[in-house]
């Protein structure tokens, strides 16, 4: 589906990314991890179109998404969401998916059937005439990040940080709800998520990234136990 070869980005004399090489196999949740500044947001940025990287390749079910712009992108089926929710000012939760999906589907046709799926598999059908900027709670706005995105109607799903800022109840049931639209929807993800055990629980696979480059990749229980793992972490050779 999505793979990476030797992706590389330079900011002036910053290595952000170095040698990044990787894949997302269809229908698997694959986390994307490591300290602040490893270069996770950084490997969303470019896969979404948001920079250009200094040199490697990326393909997604074999067009090379590098040589493509931003709005192709999303019609060929990637999705992303942004650490900070950004709704649609002045408009209502419904609305905010309406432009959504007009961004993502090649006809252009709002579809208020799949928009009250998508509102109710994220928990928030009975807020869809709300103000999406002002009347939402903090999960509220995050759902609503997540809707956004799936509206666009991806196949491969980028989480950046979806979970940061909820107390431990109401992770927990984020997270129910990210696995519930994994099936519903036959999703690919990608999570960028710091929460260990979040992200053990909700993913198949693990990439482990410090400053840009990849350090560690496997399933959760053998990556988190890897000692350059922990010691990116921690500083520390045990934990």
């Amino acid at each position: 589906m999505l793979k990476v070869k030797n992706l590389s980005l330079n900011f002036g004399g910053v290595k952000a990314l170095q040698n990044v090489s990787f894949e997302v196999r269809e229908q698997e949740v694959l986390g994307l991890v490591g300290p602040n500044g490893a270069g996770k947001t950084t490997s969303f940025n470019v896969f979404s179109g948001n920079v250009r990287p200094t040199s490697g390749e990326v393909t997604y079910d074999g067009h090379d998404i590098l040589k493509s712009s931003m709005h192709k992108r999303v019609k060929f089926g990637i999705g992303r969401t942004f650490q900070i929710p950004q709704p649609m000012h002045e408009l209502t939760v419904r609305e905010n998916l309406m432009v959504s999906q007009r961004f993502g589907r090649p006809d252009k046709k709002v579809d208020q059937q799949r928009i009250s799926e998508i509102l109710d598999s994220v928990n928030l059908l009975h807020k869809s005439e709300s103000d999406a900027a002002t009347e939402l709670a903090l999960t509220e706005r995050k759902a609503l990040e997540v809707a956004k995105a799936l509206a666009t109607e991806p196949s491969l799903l980028m989480l950046d940080e979806v979970l940061a800022g909820l107390e431990t109840t109401g992770k927990k049931l984020f997270m129910e709800t990210l696995k519930k639209i994994r099936k519903q929807f036959n999703l690919s993800m990608i999570v960028i998520e710091h929460d260990i055990e979040t992200i053990s629980n909700l993913c198949d696979r693990i990439v482990v990234l410090n400053f840009g480059k990849v350090i560690a990749e496997g399933t959760p229980d053998e990556t988190f136990r890897n000692p350059e793992v922990i010691r990116s972490y921690t500083g520390e050779e045990n934990a």
